[in-house]
């Protein structure tokens, strides 16, 4: 992979954006960025150029379309050694975009809060977050994408180190990228038809819902499985309610007869205590 050479930072989260930043920036990466997270690398005193002046367009329609532009998607998707991308590249004077830190809109904190509206919910649907994530993971041969600011610093340390990333970082980086935009979705459509039936005065629909994707985060590694030969893992809020305060790492069997255990002392004393195992 060549050295690289230009960024794109639009992140909502903006946990650990200037020292990244600055950390690129100190390659004589350019930095191409929009909106507040321009701001926030302006008022550190980080060089950046607005996406606006790089594509020529204006954003428009409230910031509905700032990113959705031919010089960003072809920057990030073109094959770079491609005979014909390369041309195609030269004749549009497209230049590349070798990495992207992007984070999406907080749709999931929004539609959690008390009393948010329909609008609001619809405004916090990112629709150039999620499309250049995935041009970028596709693309992730040449393109290092990274969309969880925890990864900043790995990223970092080894652009400082070479000036690029290593193949296998980004293909990890961009799987990271698809189960991430597949939750976001996720939560979209499992959040909206409650937003519709609100706005409208309607209770839910009481048949099940056509389709039913879950997601969840992974706590925690367990012992083993229903048999010692199988693996596992735990997922979800388990933690929340229960906490382990010595003995051995936890197996599935375990955490079977702990939920059955909880559920049957809820019956009791209710819902929300925190139980100790």
């Amino acid at each position: 992979m060549p050295t690289i050479q230009r960024a794109l930072l639009s992140v909502c989260d903006k946990t650990g954006l200037v020292p990244f930043a600055q950390a690129l920036a100190s390659k004589g990466i350019e930095l191409l960025s929009t909106g507040g997270t321009a701001r926030a690398l302006r008022d550190a005193g980080v060089p950046v150029v607005e996406l606006s002046d790089f594509t020529g367009f204006p954003e428009m329609l409230d910031g509905r379309v700032k990113t959705l532009h031919p010089r960003v998607h072809g920057g990030l998707l073109y094959i770079r050694g491609n005979a014909e991308h390369e041309a195609a590249v030269a004749r549009h004077q497209l230049v590349p975009i070798d990495l992207v830190a992007v984070n999406l809109y907080p749709f999931e904190r929004t539609v959690a809060r008390a009393g948010v509206g329909l609008p609001e919910v619809i405004e916090n649907i990112d629709i150039g977050g999620p499309a250049m994530l995935r041009s970028a993971a596709k693309n992730h041969e040449a393109v290092t994408v990274v969309s969880d600011p925890a990864d900043y610093a790995e990223v970092a340390d080894q652009v400082l180190a070479t000036g690029e990333t290593t193949l296998e970082l980004r293909r990890r980086l961009a799987a990271k990228v698809y189960g991430r935009t597949a939750a976001y979705d996720a939560a979209i459509a499992a959040q909206l038809p409650r937003f519709f039936a609100a706005a409208a005065g309607q209770s839910l629909p009481a048949e099940a819902p056509p389709r039913l994707s879950i997601e969840a985060p992974c706590l925690q590694p367990l012992r083993y499985g229903e048999n010692p030969h199988q693996a596992a893992a735990l997922y979800g809020r388990f933690g929340e309610y229960y906490q382990q305060l010595q003995g051995k790492a936890l197996s599935y069997n375990n955490i079977l007869d702990l939920t059955a255990a909880g559920a049957l002392v809820a019956e009791f004393e209710g819902k929300g205590r925190r139980w100790r195992s």
